[in-house]
């Protein structure tokens, strides 16, 4: 199995680039959103800042990967944002030849670094990241523009100048504008491409994949 990292702010168009990797490959391609990992409220009660690492249950999700890579199907948590807790049901996640992660703290974590063999990063800047949160949070998850400004100004625009932003050096690939971008996503589209042949050859992927 092969393991695409995708960082980027939030607002800045993960999933839209996941998505769009999925449709040009379907069947080909699983999804780990790191943001499906948040802890559920009777395992951490008091989360004030849901912007840093210690938010998420990273720990398992590494074990889900592991276990991905193992070829063992994983049952995914499912993290309610209306409710802000996880549910109980979870998403079944069979192995495919290609997993891509997605999160905006992928960067930041010193065990997840070592299990992505491309680590991509999604730019935007920020006041266009911004925006698209608020229509997101306040369209989609139900919430005031006035708890989403303030939690900007409290936890998100910390974390995005001093841990999300300064992780893009560390990408392999930085796309800027995300899924609008064509010719940055022609670029992965082709990485991808390469690899899903090496998966059909008799050997499959081999270690240490080339970048």
């Amino acid at each position: 199995m092969y393991i695409i990292g995708i960082c980027g702010l939030s607002g800045s168009g993960k999933s839209s680039v996941s998505r769009a990797v999925l449709e040009r490959f379907p069947g080909k391609i699983g999804v780990l959103e790191h943001d499906m990992y948040y802890y559920a409220k009777k395992d951490k009660p008091k989360i004030l800042n849901y912007d840093h690492p210690d938010a998420l249950e990273t720990g398992l999700l590494i074990k889900h990967i592991n276990d991905l890579r193992s070829g063992k199907t994983i049952q995914r948590p499912i993290y309610d944002f209306k409710t802000s807790d996880r549910l109980k049901e979870t998403v079944e996640v069979a192995p495919h030849p290609i997993l891509i992660v997605e999160g905006l703290l992928l960067f930041n974590i010193p065990e997840l670094m070592p299990l992505l063999d491309l680590r991509i990063y999604v730019d935007v800047p920020l006041d266009r990241a911004i925006i698209r949160r608020i229509k997101r949070d306040h369209i989609e998850r139900g919430r005031t523009v006035k708890s989403i400004i303030t939690q900007y100004e409290n936890t998100v625009r910390d974390a995005a100048i001093n841990m999300v932003q300064p992780s893009r050096y560390l990408a392999d690939l930085i796309i800027p504008q995300g899924a609008s971008n064509r010719a940055g996503l022609e670029v992965l589209y082709g990485k991808i491409r390469d690899l899903l042949s090496k998966s059909d050859k008799p050997d499959g992927f081999l270690s240490g994949v080339e970048k």
